[in-house]
């Protein structure tokens, strides 16, 4: 885990609340019964899952995916996907895409049978937007979010932003998360964007491979300044760091669980929240 940083430090990487992908501390409604999005039995238990990257070159996690979606994922009032559900995403017009179009299907086939669907962005498919939600009946949310789950607060992230010891990529994301830039960029030919993507990509990996594991975790410091300015909710629940693990969080007198959801590069896996509490399952 990240070192912790001097106080001063730490003050510094406190979330403003005025940033429009930071908003305000409010509690969501998705825990609010609603009969007509609801199955009998289904209200009580929460799916999430992050860091799918599904792509045509890796048929056996699409596969897994698939079958979550029409087993697993039907017995459940929402499914949570906190980010890169696709190994990249060079922008809406690209939904008619045959593989695309598959996910998509799923994910309708899904909704309509009456489980909730929410998706927040990633470091991988920051362009997904309302073409494609619309087409999946999947609701984009901010990124923090909180929600109520049976009672209790949790907090919702990717995670990638609470990975500030790693400078460059604090960089790279503050540049291609900028609304002028992701503007000037989806005006490019969709193959063109496909293949600066995957430029971008190949020198991610080669930087990663010189970059320390320390570096590329969270900051212990920033996510505590996250968790004040959200007053303390009962949980934090984010992916990025494919590092899938259960930590305890002691923070001004209060006890808060931070759960890291782990990735499908090799097999899927999933946290559920019921009213028996939470527990991390593989598939």
């Amino acid at each position: 885990m990240a070192q912790h940083r001097d106080k001063s430090a730490a003050d510094s990487l406190k979330p403003d609340l005025s940033r429009p992908d930071l908003p305000p501390p409010k509690l969501s409604l998705t825990d609010s019964p609603n009969p007509s999005l609801l199955k009998a039995g289904s209200s009580d238990t929460y799916l999430f899952i992050s860091d799918l990257h599904l792509c045509a070159s890796r048929p056996h996690i699409t596969i897994a995916f698939l079958d979550f979606l029409q087993t697993t994922a039907t017995r459940a009032r929402a499914l949570y996907i906190l980010g890169d559900l696709f190994e990249y995403w060079a922008g809406d017009d690209d939904i008619d895409d045959i593989f695309h179009q598959q996910v998509i299907t799923a994910f309708r086939a899904l909704a309509d049978t009456g489980v909730q669907l929410f998706l927040m962005h990633g470091n991988r498919d920051f362009l997904i937007n309302q073409g494609f939600c619309s087409a999946a009946k999947i609701t984009l949310l901010n990124d923090p979010t909180l929600v109520v789950l049976n009672g209790k607060k949790a907090l919702l992230s990717h995670g990638d932003d609470l990975c500030t010891d790693d400078i460059a990529y604090q960089s790279f994301r503050h540049q291609v998360r900028d609304k002028n830039w992701q503007a000037e960029f989806l005006k490019l030919p969709l193959q063109t964007r496909k293949k600066q993507i995957k430029a971008i990509r190949t020198r991610s990996e080669q930087e990663k491979s010189q970059k320390s594991a320390q570096i590329m975790d969270v900051n212990v410091d920033t996510v505590n300044a996250l968790l004040q300015a959200y007053h303390y909710p009962e949980l934090l629940i984010h992916g990025h760091t494919h590092r899938p693990n259960q930590h305890q969080i002691q923070l001004d007198g209060r006890h808060i669980t931070r759960w890291v959801l782990g990735d499908w590069y090799e097999q899927g896996s999933y946290l559920v929240c019921d009213q028996n509490g939470f527990k991390s399952v593989g598939l």
